[in-house]
């Protein structure tokens, strides 16, 4: 019979459907074997309205492997096709018998349950040439006697000659390429590949795929002594390789908890049990499941670039995404599962999307959805969560100051911070809700841990006031307070702020007296210290302490050490101002040395500024003659 040629297609055109339509060589058996589910789906549909004998039982995908040929075989025992069918489906490129199915039901007022068809296009078929270098269709359509053989090598042609096959259905037959130094093709004959395969893409496909697995077995013998001894033996037997009903599909009273967590585990390789499961059927305009769940640790790469975040997504059951970073925002990027919707609008190689609206609308709905669970947990089990925020909680702090703050109303009420006067980790909403009625601000103190923070000069007058203060430890959370700048119209004030708001009229006129008093002192101790201050003033904030540092307006010293970390060649220095306090024994003394002797009331100046900067945790100019200076003191 002569060779046909592809209806209205070009070599070209062939050639780029082949090589450039799909990213991984492997998504082939996933193609073919939703082709033979949806061949399986229509014959499905017939016997339920005509009887025929068969059953869903009856319905099964086949895989065989020649190694010696090289040849793979998917066989299904669905409707099957005509020369006719052949010529539409086959021979022209891009029409999908699958897709006008699904129209002459919607045409028919038939509802989308009774069958889900999951090709849309007619080009997966031609994934097969991606990895063979010939391939075969034997097809007998139901209710006919005559077979037919469809065979191509490629863009040359095809043609088709009838054929015998015993009962309805379709084998496709590849005759895989020779290996190259960059491919193997040999791989797609290993049972374990296919296996590996099958369960990645094809796991919930509803029909059985099965396969002829040869596995070993003990078998224990005696030797000629009489002694027992064990050897093993290969044997062969049909191995189901799909688990064909997704978990997310059952209903919820069907599957106990233990077996949401174990699927959890085997799915995506963790050895401990998640914090909390998130389970989303939606039903509407636009129609999917979810599965969602928040581990309770992270993984090994979470905080590196290899990290992939996203959720796997599902058309129908079958893997169109690995990881589909759209569904989920950075800050909740720690949550792992999968979505699966029938309504999404796929390209041409059912690897991405088409329009973006839909994914947009399912992500929305989980970021609410995700807040809502975990705002559940943080009030009926703050002990969970707290271990949850451990692990993840910088994460979420990151969504408030990504994006210029866009994010931030979706995460605030999330975060925790530590409680200087609890002991204890708080969430914005109960630090305000404990403020005595005459605090007007939010106090935070920012440094590396907490016990230094509990040891800083500047928090001393807010704790006499019996005010808590928010201990942040992590980089980014002054960024968080800059950026929401108040909550629930409480500003954020930081304890090294010039006015706390805690003076009263009367106290703040006596520190001004106090200032003018003094001025000829403050000004000798900035011009003993140079450059190294921008202001020397007395602390309407000091108790205990002779002496603290603060920083000018702008950059907070952690701010600052953050920004000298990540960007080291900027050199980034904000203003210090000193604060000393006119209450203590030790601005008496260096008054006394301003007085009178002004060469020791420099070296008390230098002293006291050393001492400002190892209360700060800022790093000494010189060590050395510090020590020297201590040493020149003491003599």
């Amino acid at each position: 019979m002569a060779m046909k040629q592809f209806q209205a297609e070009s070599k070209r055109l062939l050639d780029l459907m082949i090589n450039s339509i799909y990213t991984h060589k492997e998504i082939f058996l996933r193609e073919i074997i939703s082709n033979a589910s949806d061949a399986i789906d229509k014959l499905a549909y017939l016997s339920l309205t005509e009887d025929n004998g068969m059953s869903r039982d009856d319905f099964a995908i086949h895989l065989s492997v020649d190694k010696e040929h090289r040849v793979l075989t998917i066989s299904d025992n669905g409707i099957g096709m005509t020369e006719e069918d052949m010529e539409n489906n086959l021979g022209t490129i891009a029409k999908s018998g699958s897709l006008a199915f699904k129209e002459e039901m919607k045409k028919a007022e038939k509802p989308d349950e009774a069958v889900d068809i999951i090709g849309q296009f007619g080009v997966g078929f031609y994934s097969a040439f991606m990895v063979a270098d010939n391939v075969t269709v034997i097809s007998k359509k139901y209710g006919t006697d005559q077979a037919y053989m469809w065979q191509s090598q490629g863009a040359d042609g095809y043609e088709i000659i009838p054929c015998e096959r015993d009962t309805c259905g379709t084998d496709v037959i590849l005759k895989l390429k020779d290996n190259t130094e960059d491919e193997d093709y040999d791989r797609y004959l290993s049972q374990y590949t296919l296996q590996n395969l099958v369960k990645k893409y094809s796991d919930y496909i509803r029909y059985p795929i099965r396969m002829e697995m040869t596995s070993s077995r003990p078998v224990e013998q005696e030797d000629e002594n009489g002694e027992k001894k064990t050897t093993y033996e290969e044997f062969t037997e049909e191995k189901t390789l799909n688990s064909m009903v997704p978990i997310w599909q059952k209903n919820k009273d069907e599957v106990t908890e233990e077996e949401y967590d174990q699927y959890y585990q085997d799915k995506f390789g963790d050895y401990e049990k998640p914090t909390t499961r998130i389970s989303v059927s939606v039903e509407g305009n636009i129609t999917y499941k979810a599965l969602l769940y928040v581990p309770s640790r992270a993984p090994y790469d979470f905080y590196s670039k290899e990290y992939k975040k996203g959720l796997q997504l599902y058309s129908n059951g079958v893997m169109i995404m690995e990881n589909c970073e759209d569904l989920l925002p950075d800050y909740f990027c720690f949550v792992k599962g999968i979505v699966d919707s029938p309504d999404l609008s796929l390209n041409i190689s059912r690897e991405m999307l088409q329009h973006d609206r839909q994914l947009k609308r399912i992500a929305s709905n989980l970021e609410k959805k995700i807040k809502s669970e975990l705002s559940k947990l943080l009030t009926n089990d703050r002990e969970k969560y707290e271990k949850f925020f451990e692990v993840f909680g910088v994460q979420m702090k990151y969504g408030v100051v990504s994006d210029y703050g866009a994010h931030k109303d979706v995460v605030k009420d999330l975060l925790l911070f530590w409680s200087q006067k609890n002991e204890k980790y708080v969430t914005l909403a109960e630090y305000v809700a404990e403020m005595p009625e005459e605090q007007k601000y939010i106090y935070y103190a920012a440094g590396e841990s907490r016990v230094k923070l509990g040891q800083l000069p500047q928090t001393e007058l807010v704790r006499d006031k019996g005010y808590d203060i928010l201990f942040l430890t992590d980089d980014v959370d002054e960024f968080i307070m800059n950026t929401l700048m108040n909550y629930q119209e409480k500003e954020f004030k930081s304890v090294s702020a010039e006015d706390l708001g805690l003076e009263t009229d009367e106290e703040k006129q006596e520190k001004e007296q106090e200032t003018k008093e003094n001025q000829g002192l403050l000004d000798f101790v900035k011009e003993a210290l140079g450059e190294k201050l921008k202001e020397v003033r007395l602390s309407n904030k000091l108790r205990s302490h002779p002496v603290c540092l603060v920083p000018d307006s702008g950059l907070s010293f952690e701010m600052e050490k953050y920004l000298n970390r990540v960007a080291p060649n900027e050199k980034l220095k904000t203003g210090r101002i000193m604060e000393l306090n006119a209450d203590h024994p030790a601005f008496a003394a260096l008054k006394n040395a301003f007085e009178n002797d002004q060469e020791k009331a420099k070296k008390y100046a230098e002293l006291l500024y050393c001492q400002a900067l190892l209360i700060a945790d800022l790093p000494l100019e010189d060590p050395s003659a510090y020590t020297d200076l201590v040493c020149s003191l003491m003599q």
